[in-house]
C-alpha cells in the first residue's frame, strides 16, 4: 500500500460519505484514479462501510466488554450462539487464557446480567470478567487522521 492509498483511506475513515470529487480536489488525485483505488481497496482492505452510533441516544445505556473462557467442548457452539445474539456488537477470539472478547450493548445493567445468566446456563464458563464502558474517549481513529499518514 502506497502513501496515496493511505491518504485516501484517511479521508474515507474521516468521513466515508465524502464524495470522490471532494477527495480528488483535496488530494489532487484524479477521480478516475480514486475510483480505481477504491475498487481495489474494496477487494483487499475495506471490509465494510458502517456508521458509528451513540447508543446512549437510542436508550442503550450499558456497554460492556466481557472476556470469557469457555470449556473446550462448548467453544464452537458458544461462538455460534454469540454470533447471532443481537446484544453482541462485536465478537473477538482472544488469547492469554481466554477465548472471547464480547462488546455488548444493553439498555441497562440488568439486561446485561440477564444476558450473562442465560449464557452461563447454556455453556460451561470457566472464567469471566466484565468491564463496563463508562465513556468512549477515542474510537475508530486509526488511519483517520491525515497528519498521521502524510
Amino acid at each position: 500500500m502506497d502513501k496515496k492509498d493511505k491518504v485516501f483511506l484517511a479521508h474515507l475513515r474521516e468521513n466515508a460519505r465524502k464524495s470522490l470529487t471532494d477527495i480528488s480536489k483535496q488530494t489532487k488525485i484524479p477521480i478516475s484514479t480514486l475510483y480505481d483505488r477504491l475498487k481495489n481497496l474494496r477487494k483487499n482492505i475495506i471490509n465494510k462501510h458502517t456508521t458509528l452510533i451513540d447508543f446512549t441516544m437510542m436508550g442503550y445505556l450499558c456497554k460492556a466488554n466481557i472476556i470469557i473462557k469457555v470449556d473446550i467442548e462448548d467453544r464452537e457452539s458458544a461462538k455460534e450462539y454469540l454470533l447471532y445474539k443481537e446484544e453482541v456488537n462485536s465478537l473477538f477470539k482472544i488469547n492469554n487464557g481466554y477465548d472471547f472478547l464480547i462488546e455488548g450493548i444493553f439498555r441497562h445493567v440488568k439486561e446485561m446480567e440477564d444476558f450473562m445468566d442465560l449464557f452461563e446456563r447454556k455453556f460451561k464458563i470457566l472464567a469471566i470478567n466484565v468491564y463496563y464502558v463508562i465513556e468512549d474517549i477515542k474510537r475508530e481513529t486509526f488511519i483517520a487522521n491525515l497528519e498521521s499518514v502524510i
